[in-house]
């Protein structure tokens, strides 16, 4: 079975888990902890490359670390495309086919402040695209009504919906929610005839109520990257102060040698 097809697999039940990386190495440790599909952050993506989030990131940056990523793991990998890097639906088709060529067999496309006719324009001309290449690519559709607030409160899950009928209409795969996190609101998302993929956010369903209601896939989004960065400067701001390195080393650390046993057989060729 190819990658394209277990992705599209990993979303027919059950329920698919997915600790966003950052890079080729967050990539294989993510792997290595039992992921059995690889999602990037595009915001933890561009910070870890000097750039601030929202499609600010250079193309040519994100396919370098596509492709690296993509060179060391074995399972899926889906990439977070922000809004296309572009307003031009054409020019967003053509970067997805090039994030498709780099090795990714999904994607995130989201709206954000975009219309939804621009935003169903850009899905058309992706689907388009990939079916004159002869490649197949999940589109997961990010709907960002929830997560900034474009309708009153007690409307965001009418217009969710809405949004995700158009959206599949127009191609799309899949319907991504990020801050829907109530169950009444999380079961009738997953309703609609795409599968539906949540945000870990305090508060959300625990696995197995997420399973029940529906729901086909969860992601970290920022926060691995986050928590491990947050850590970072802890110990960072520690050694400065005081020089300690015993906080430097504990139990749980990630040994040189294991890491470089994992990148033996991903050398480059001479």
């Amino acid at each position: 079975m190819n990658l394209s097809t277990r992705f599209r697999d990993l979303h027919q039940s059950g329920l698919l888990v997915l600790p966003n990386a950052w890079d080729a190495g967050s990539a294989r440790l993510m792997q290595e902890a039992g992921a059995t599909a690889i999602a990037t952050s595009s915001a933890a993506l561009a910070w870890s490359n000097g750039w601030p989030d929202g499609d600010a990131l250079p193309l040519d940056v994100l396919l370098r670390a596509v492709g690296g990523i993509a060179r060391v793991i074995s399972v899926p990998l889906t990439v977070d495309a922000e809004g296309g890097y572009s307003d031009d639906p054409a020019t967003v088709a053509e970067s997805v086919l090039k994030i498709a060529d780099a090795g990714a067999v999904g994607i995130n496309l989201e709206d954000g402040g975009a219309s939804v006719d621009v935003t169903c324009a850009k899905i058309a001309n992706i689907r388009k695209r990939l079916a004159a290449a002869g490649v197949d690519l999940f589109i997961n559709l990010r709907t960002d009504v929830y997560l900034r607030q474009l309708a009153p409160e007690d409307e965001r899950l009418a217009e969710s919906l809405r949004r995700a009928k158009l959206y599949r209409e127009a191609g799309a795969d899949g319907l991504f929610v990020p801050l829907a996190s109530q169950a009444e609101d999380i079961k009738a998302l997953a309703a609609q005839p795409m599968p539906l993929n949540v945000m870990a956010v305090p508060g959300l369903p625990a696995l197995d109520e997420l399973k029940s209601l529906g729901a086909r896939r969860l992601s970290a989004g920022t926060a691995v990257w986050a928590a491990s960065m947050g850590q970072a400067m802890r110990l960072g701001k520690d050694f400065i102060a005081h020089g300690n390195a015993d906080a430097l080393f504990t139990p749980d650390n990630i040994k040189g040698g294991w890491m470089n046993g994992l990148f033996a057989l991903n050398r480059p060729s001479a």
